[in-house]
């Protein structure tokens, strides 16, 4: 079980003041959440124009690394941040300072294609599934079980409807016998039934401005570190 803080994500400028887009401030502001508990760094590169990119991997990761030796980091392959399938894989076969691993979103076509390369290059996969049929997708790919972890990612904002979400990709794991370490997290509204969810079921989770802005009590963190310390809290409260 571990704590990932997913940095930034897909956020624009506006949705926060302490949102970290410069391989500086991200590198800078990564130290800060190791230091307040995070194990893991999930992060979205950004070019100078504040817009992801996955040509500036390298960049990012050659920074964090200095800042936070010995984190394992990772990365997004989303398609909307190149919005064509073989750019992606060029950029990703290009990269000269590698993650620990990347996310693939199984939602994706090109993902087994993606998969293969990050394979190919010695970077982990964080199998993305977000509904019941990417887990059926995940499932029949040869390398299903060489994936680093399985990211069960529920961006449904109903609560009732996100946990049966999420039960169903789980009856669809087990049901295959594909066992891969697990981190569970939800997205705005079901951040924080799925730490807890995660607290309860002994997964790993992930928080941070990627994910949500808000504390448990609805307030507005002050920036990622907060909202790392009061997830820690709640793992750590054994309740």
């Amino acid at each position: 079980m571990i704590l990932q803080a997913c940095l930034n994500g897909a956020r624009p400028a506006g949705y926060h003041p302490k949102l970290p887009f410069s391989a500086e401030t991200i590198a800078r502001d990564g130290a800060a959440y190791v230091a307040a508990g995070a194990a893991e760094l999930h992060i979205h590169p950004r070019s100078s124009d504040g817009r992801e990119s996955l040509s500036t991997v390298s960049d990012v990761i050659e920074a964090t690394r200095a800042a936070c030796p010995g984190t394992l980091l990772g990365v997004s392959t989303g398609a909307w941040i190149e919005e064509d399938e073989q750019k992606t894989r060029d950029c990703i076969a290009s990269w000269t300072a590698l993650p620990d691993y990347a996310s693939v979103n199984l939602s994706e076509p090109d993902a087994p294609a993606v998969t293969a390369l990050l394979h190919e290059i010695g970077v982990g996969v964080e199998a993305g599934l977000a509904s019941q049929s990417d887990a059926e997708r995940f499932v029949t790919l040869p390398d299903c079980h060489r994936a680093f972890r399985i990211l069960i990612e529920i961006e449904e904002q109903d609560i009732d409807e996100a946990d049966s979400t999420a039960g169903r990709i789980f009856e669809v794991l087990a049901r295959t016998g594909v066992k891969r370490p697990v981190l569970l997290h939800g997205f705005d509204a079901t951040v924080w039934r799925f730490v807890e969810r995660a607290h309860h079921q002994r997964l790993s989770t992930r928080i941070g401005l990627e994910d949500g802005c808000l504390l448990r009590n609805g307030d507005v963190a002050n920036e990622n570190a907060e909202l790392v310390s009061q997830a820690l809290q709640l793992l750590r409260s054994g309740k």
